[in-house]
């Protein structure tokens, strides 16, 4: 999105108006960003009306868990803000002690554990969405989500990288996606499989035809990328449109299935299992393998298939660090 820095209003608007173009200028700004920090800066206009810089209180209060909140969402909330203070301080524009995230408990969600037969009906449904009839939006539709959750399923990507891929960055020749917007700071790249490749070509191809010279590569009618909201929307009705309404499942758990799957198919020693695990790491964007592990710590079936490949090595393979390195997601 375009950052608007003229739409901050408390004393601090300049600051935050310089903060988010900066962001911008990374390639990490985004609706959701901008939303938390202007939320900020509407707690300092209506809490300190009459100061004129940034003080402890803005941030600390700011920051402080709200009853209704959980530790995570009290981190989602106030990241950006955070983010925003470490920076001001780091340049020396202001003198505050950044306070730290609220410390989580651990996660207790656990991914649907997908058999081949509900995936084969999922991704049927996904290609026979009837368009007929439906606008751009519905043809748009019917071409998006079978490329779109495939994308998903072969390359372990998060939603919202894939949701923000422009077409510059994916290349249909050597079938490699450029990550640049993340979870985390660092770029990464993620090789295709050649038929994950072929699906993507033909999709871009009746893609241009509906919407020619597009920005992004998988586009709204609209004009724009596809929101969060979209992709668990069509996920979730045809997830269960394909196995059921009692069925269970999200777009997100296709990303966990991935890396069940790669650790699964390995049948190596200790020394190359170490190796595998850094790729598939890097592969899923993770700057630290303790957030792969995340998986291992969730999945039954994942930790007794490390623990098979490494036997005692595991220790080497998995420091006590690990659990704190959970936020890569």
């Amino acid at each position: 999105m375009s950052v608007n820095s003229t739409e901050f209003v408390s004393c601090i608007a300049g600051l935050l108006g310089a903060y988010a173009e900066w962001r911008g200028a990374c390639g990490k700004w985004s609706n959701c960003s901008f939303r938390y920090l202007r939320y900020f800066d509407l707690h300092c206009k209506r809490g300190f009306p009459d100061a004129v810089e940034l003080t402890q209180g803005m941030i600390d209060t700011w920051c402080a868990r709200r009853k209704t909140e959980s530790a995570r969402s009290c981190a989602a909330r106030t990241c950006v803000a955070r983010s925003f203070c470490s920076w001001a301080v780091g340049r020396g524009l202001a003198s505050v002690s950044v306070p730290p995230p609220p410390k989580a408990g651990p996660r207790v969600y656990v991914p649907h554990a997908f058999t081949d037969a509900e995936l084969g009906r999922f991704f049927e449904a996904c290609d026979t969405i009837e368009s007929r009839g439906r606008g751009l939006g519905g043809r748009l539709r019917a071409i998006t989500c079978p490329a779109f959750f495939r994308l998903l399923y072969s390359s372990g990507v998060r939603t919202t990288e894939a949701r923000l891929l422009k077409r510059e960055d994916v290349d249909l020749v050597e079938g490699v996606l450029d990550v640049r917007r993340s979870k985390g700071c660092d770029q990464h790249y993620v090789a295709l499989h050649p038929t994950m490749k072929d699906i993507l070509v033909l999709y871009d191809g009746a893609a241009e035809r509906l919407v020619p010279d597009r920005e992004w590569f998988f586009q709204s009618a609209r004009g724009g990328h596809y929101s969060a909201e979209w992709v668990g929307a069509n996920f979730s009705s045809l997830w269960k449109r394909a196995n059921g309404p009692g069925s269970s499942a999200v777009a997100y758990d296709l990303r966990h299935h991935y890396a069940i799957e790669n650790v699964s198919s390995w049948d190596c020693d200790c020394f190359e299992a170490g190796g595998q695990l850094l790729w598939l790491s890097r592969s899923m964007g993770h700057s630290r393998i303790g957030s792969t592990l995340y998986y291992y710590s969730m999945v039954p079936r994942l930790a007794d298939k490390l623990v098979e490949l490494t036997g005692e090595c595991m220790d080497d393979l998995i420091p006590a660090a690990w659990e704190e390195a959970t936020l890569d997601g």
